[in-house]
């Protein structure tokens, strides 16, 4: 049988660390308020440039059917939605007055998947999914805030550029850009 409906493409998932003690620490309505505000903002930073699959907690499911991802374009729109969150939980901490422990790491791999429809939901099939979900629970960043770029992410993209500031290579999943480092160089 032959699936017509796989294609190639960019998986993004951004996530919350912090959230599980955020959760426990939190009154409910209060953190259901500052969840719902902090992916409204990551959903309206992506400007449209990625679907949304699904929204899973404190993480959001992007793809792009994209055969010649942009590294440039990928790693600037995560900056801004990086910065976008930030301010938002700033803005949230003065409005609530109270301590936000929360910040954001993203995923970005690459490679083939596929789309089927249950009902009224669309949901995405493929080994890169599962990959990406596993790149999440990481033990290598040594940081809260960064991006991991997999290695079928950086082998598809023509303009990577290894700068080793704020860089953390590591061979056998990709790179690691900390986001304090990047601050410090853009």
């Amino acid at each position: 049988m032959k699936n017509i409906n796989i294609h190639n493409g960019i998986i993004l998932i951004p996530d919350f660390n912090g959230f599980t003690e955020f959760v426990f620490n939190t009154k409910l309505y209060t953190g259901q308020y500052i969840v719902t505000q902090l992916l409204s903002t990551l959903i309206d930073a992506n400007r449209e440039y990625f679907e949304i699959s699904e929204i899973e907690g404190d993480a959001i499911l992007f793809y792009r059917y994209d055969a010649n991802p942009s590294y440039k374009k990928i790693s600037k729109l995560l900056r801004n939605m990086q910065h976008a969150f930030n301010e938002k939980v700033k803005e949230l901490s003065e409005i609530l007055n109270t301590a936000i422990d929360l910040s954001l790491k993203f995923i970005v791999t690459f490679g083939k998947f596929s789309q089927y429809k249950i009902g009224n939901f669309k949901k995405l099939y493929g080994a890169i999914v599962v990959e990406a979900h596993q790149l999440l629970k990481n033990d290598f960043a040594k940081q809260p805030s960064y991006v991991l770029f997999s290695n079928s992410f950086l082998d598809n993209t023509n303009d990577f550029e290894n700068d080793l500031n704020g860089q953390l290579y590591l061979p056998e999943v990709g790179v690691i850009q900390y986001f304090e480092k990047l601050k410090e160089h853009v």
